[in-house]
């Protein structure tokens, strides 16, 4: 029985099974069982539980009755094993490998090795694991086991996986003992299941020697042979370490849409081991992307479904993450006991990488638990630990967190530091690690932090260069997506391909993958192109959109030369609205329409495409400042039937574009004709739209003066009144007083006047203050209130208790549900007036004058908003009429003028609200009532400084 078979032989045996009846199933059922394990697990022990009962019932002699039994039964023991049932697949696997060993049966003794190694390092035993291994290769190269060829297969396979694990206790011993012993095996020329074994071990070396591009060609040949093999489990972790491998390179969307693929393999599986690392995996690539709180669920379900395997690296890896995780949440201490357990794995299963990531993340969890000296001893145990292994990434990973060590403290310089401080010292080395990993992309976080830490010691060029390099690394990361997606699909086209076709068929595949690769180049340019034309179209900004259109022309093709030439108005001339020649900027120019020598007019008057692929010397019109291309090709900007200019990219060397290039660059014209015109339209608009904004300003500063006229005239004019008429009285006693004498009756009506007329002015006079102190808080002067801690339901509580002998005067109801220690740092005195006036709006405006009405305030934070209270008030009453919707936060502007209204109240309160309180506030109404939601800050923003508090006094 061979260890694994390809796709062709097992949908041979799956057509003959159909026809088979009784007994004469079990010679193809017993072999489409065994090799159904991986590919089908419920399937295959369903199959092997019906073969039972058919050996049984056929009544074989008991050597082959037991060694088929046995056959049949190990195949629910690796089920058992794939589904994390441990200790019962290997108490299955030890009575099966004494009934092979007493049946003669050799291969199945050895096959139920290789299971036994495979429990075991699930189980955290690597050396038991090994053990198992070496007895496989023993048995399978023993005299007179059978067939050379397959028993040299299954010995083989066991030498690569010892091989695959030594180099995860020492990469450099590991590729000195195995590595020549590999060279000799042609991949391409070498059975697909042994391939498996063979690439696996050179991957996994090329990746923990921070070769992660070699690393993932040797995954992808993985993944391929060990879906067209049967090997499901290798598959998905290949899948899995091909991310890995880009994300270790900075392209996080590559990795994903990798870890994506593995986990759509694994899930249906429910295989814990296989589900638990793609998701483990992928938590740490959705955190290196910022999505801590997908991560932070990712790593919660992958903790779970890894609880039968604690002891294995899978779990250790877990672990890992969660300390990274913990990292960036700043959760140190918890960062700190993760990494301790970390350490504790790693230990027992002798893993270099993970004790060295155990003890980076020591270290950068006790710099943020201010204990220095012991973070720096421990980012130097890490630092040795890369070096001896030779992990540049690891290496530089660990000199990042030496950097920010010594940016948190105050340390000692380190010895032979050339740089003006520790941080640059070990930001250069990480720098210069980082150059010799081939593929990788500088994060731009760590040039960030150069540029930072640059500035800080007045190295401003440098830190102006290293922030562009930070830019650069970014937009690097963004051109590589497509081409990374591009090989991932090759891979999946491939493998899909050579499931399909069979082992028959394997040399006829490598010519049609050359022909697959030119379509999958195109499927994903066009895919690449549409999805540049959805940026490039949102832009509303013309500059952003010449950027834009700029840095995809680059990225796509060769272009020493880029320019876009937009029309005048008239389409007289062509103007030169943006332009770029091997990097810098080129300066505006201007071509006549008519120039009879200017292929960019030529362009635009026959509204065609023009490549000229060789230029000589009469072929093109050099514009000023421009150097002379050897190929250029312009295309016009079209839109419908109107041309709004010319885009021309140009090549120093001939015949640069072919009908692909021209296809894209033809593609990215278009999609800038839309742009472009679009930025006019919204241009336009805007012009329109600030003239419409100046109109309404001035009208609202018109109805402003006449509202703040309108009300003062009444208290003062009355007053005015008052007065007057005073005086006038005041003359005529005068008169009584210095004539023929003033009667007692006289002086008392007199004196009943006066205290009448100074009741009256006083009150219009108090009247006339009060709009205007409204008036003054229609801008919130923030210097004039106090801010304070406070519990809103006891605000709230305070407000309405105020106001409740007005309410139950009117008849009305008011109802709370403010939930109590809802703590803010804010101005409980505003927000009190605007609750108040709330209150005053609904009892004015709301209700009809002999209708009982409700009203209520609610409050509640939620778990998606943190540091952020919703404060709701409503009424039952009339609500506002459609056509007041946009004027009711107006100064001045009130339904009620006369009847106690002054237009002020929600002025004032929009004001609070916005500006002091630094919330928002709004407003919905319908017949059936009105309600106003508040979202506030439970911490209100810092109030400004005198300067700015003067604007509003």
């Amino acid at each position: 029985m061979d260890l694994f078979v390809l796709d062709d032989e097992v949908a041979q045996w799956e057509t003959v099974l159909l026809r088979l009846s009784g007994a004469e199933r079990l010679a193809v059922l017993v072999p489409l069982a065994w090799h159904l394990r991986q590919r089908d697990s419920a399937r295959a022990v369903a199959l092997a539980r019906e073969g039972l009962v058919l050996l049984f019932a056929a009544g074989l002699a008991p050597p082959d009755l037991s060694a088929t039994a046995a056959r049949l039964e190990l195949v629910a023991a690796e089920a058992a094993w794939l589904a994390g049932e441990l200790a019962a697949a290997e108490r299955m696997a030890i009575e099966i490998g004494a009934q092979m060993l007493a049946c003669g049966d050799w291969r199945g003794v050895a096959d139920t090795r290789w299971l036994r190694a495979w429990i075991a390092i699930d189980s955290g035993d690597h050396q038991r694991g090994n053990t198992h291994l070496e007895h496989m290769i023993a048995i399978a190269r023993r005299p007179g086991v059978g067939a050379e060829e397959t028993d040299e297969l299954r010995a083989t396979c066991a030498e690569a996986a010892i091989a695959r694990w030594a180099v995860m206790e020492n990469r450099c011993t590991a590729e000195a003992r195995w590595s020549d012993r590999f060279a000799t095996l042609d991949p391409a020329q070498l059975h697909p299941a042994l391939a498996v074994w063979v690439l696996d071990f050179f991957g996994t070396a090329a990746t923990q020697g921070s070769n992660y591009g070699t690393a993932a060609g040797h995954f992808a040949r993985v993944y391929e042979a060990a879906r067209v093999s049967g090997q499901l489990r290798a598959a998905i972790t290949a899948a899995i370490n091909i991310g890995i491998d880009f994300t270790n390179l900075n392209d996080h969307r590559a990795a994903l849409e990798w870890m994506q693929r593995a986990l759509e393999m694994a899930r249906p599986t429910n295989w814990p081991r296989s589900i638990g690392v793609c998701l483990t995996h992928t938590a740490d690539t959705m955190r290196r992307l910022g999505q801590l709180e997908a991560s932070a669920a990712l790593l919660d379900e992958a903790f779970d479904v890894l609880t039968p395997l604690r002891e294995a690296r899978s779990y250790a890896t877990a672990l890992q993450f969660q300390g990274d995780l913990q990292l960036d949440t700043g959760a140190y201490a918890a960062a700190l006991e993760s990494f301790r357990q970390l350490q504790d794995s790693a230990a027992r299963l002798r893993h270099a990488d993970l004790m060295c990531a155990a003890r980076r993340g020591q270290a950068h969890a006790l710099c943020f638990l201010d204990r220095p000296q012991e973070a720096l001893a421990v980012a130097e145990d890490a630092i040795a630990l890369a070096e001896a292994q030779s992990n540049l990434n690891n290496h530089v990973r660990t000199l990042r967190v030496l950097s920010v060590i010594h940016t948190r403290h105050a340390l000692p310089p380190p010895p032979g530091m050339t740089e003006r401080n520790a941080t640059l010292h070990y930001l250069h080395q990480a720098l210069a690690l980082a150059a010799h990993i081939e593929g990788y992309t500088l994060p731009g976080d760590l040039l960030e932090t150069l540029a930072h830490e640059y500035a800080q010691t007045g190295q401003y060029q440098r830190a102006y260069e290293s922030a562009q390099a930070a830019a650069a690394a970014r937009r690097t990361t963004h051109s590589r997506e497509a081409t990374n997606r591009a090989i991932a699909m090759q891979v999946h086209q491939q493998t899909e391909r050579a499931r399909a076709d069979g082992q028959h068929h394997r040399e006829l595949a490598a010519s049609e993958a050359r022909r697959a690769r030119v379509l999958q180049q195109t499927t994903a340019t066009l895919e690449r192109l549409s999805a540049i034309g959805q940026e490039i179209t949102t832009h509303l900004d013309a500059n952003a959109v010449f950027k834009a259109i700029n840095r995809h022309v680059q990225a796509l093709l060769t272009a020493n030369s880029f320019a876009i030439y937009l029309c005048d108005p008239g389409c007289d001339t062509l103007n030169r609205a943006f332009g770029v020649e091997n990097g810098k900027p080129l300066p505006d120019n201007a071509i006549a329409v008519d120039n009879p020598r200017a292929n960019a007019a030529r362009c635009l008057r026959e509204r065609r495409e023009i490549y000229v692929e060789d230029v000589g010397p009469d072929d093109i019109f050099l514009a000023p400042g421009t150097l002379l291309m050897a190929c250029a090709l312009y295309v016009p900007l079209v839109v419908g039937e109107r041309t709004l200019g010319v885009m021309t990219v140009q090549a120093s060397n001939a015949r640069a574009y072919r009908e692909r290039e021209r296809l894209i660059f033809r593609t990215l014209c278009a999609y800038g004709a839309i742009a472009l015109d679009n930025a006019q339209a919204y241009a336009q608009l805007k012009d329109a739209q600030t003239q419409l904004v100046s109109q309404e300003k001035l009208a609202a500063l018109g109805s402003l003066m006449a509202g703040v006229a309108h009300e003062l005239n009444t208290p003062i004019g009355n007053s005015l009144l008052i007065a007057s008429t005073l005086h006038q009285k005041t003359l005529d006693l005068a008169q009584q007083v210095s004539g023929p004498g003033l009667r007692r009756s006289e002086l008392a009506a007199y004196l009943d006047d006066a205290a009448r007329a100074h009741e009256l002015v006083m009150r219009g006079l108090n009247s006339a203050a009060d709009l205007v102190n409204s008036f003054k808080q229609v801008a919130v002067d923030r210097t004039t209130e106090q801010r304070r801690a406070f519990d809103l339901q006891q605000v709230a509580g305070e407000v309405i208790a105020t106001m409740m002998n007005r309410i139950r005067a009117s008849s009305h109801r008011i109802e709370t549900d403010v939930p109590p220690h809802i703590a803010m740092d804010s101005y409980p005195g505003p927000l009190g007036q605007v609750i108040a006036n709330f209150i005053n709006n609904a009892l004015l405006h709301a209700f009809d004058k002999d209708a009982a009405g409700r009203m209520w305030l609610h409050a509640s934070t939620a778990i998606d908003a943190p540091g952020r209270v919703q404060l709701v008030f409503g009424d039952n009453g009339g609500g506002i009429a459609p056509a007041n919707m946009s004027r009711i936060f107006d100064p001045f502007f009130t339904t009620k003028l006369g009847q106690g209204g002054s237009g002020l109240g929600l002025s004032i309160s929009y004001n609070i609200v916005t500006s002091l309180l630094g919330g928002q506030i709004t407003v919905r109404s319908s017949a059936a009532g009105t309600v106003f939601t508040l979202d506030l800050p439970l911490v209100a923003p810092a109030a400004r400084g005198p300067a700015a508090a003067q604007i509003y006094h």
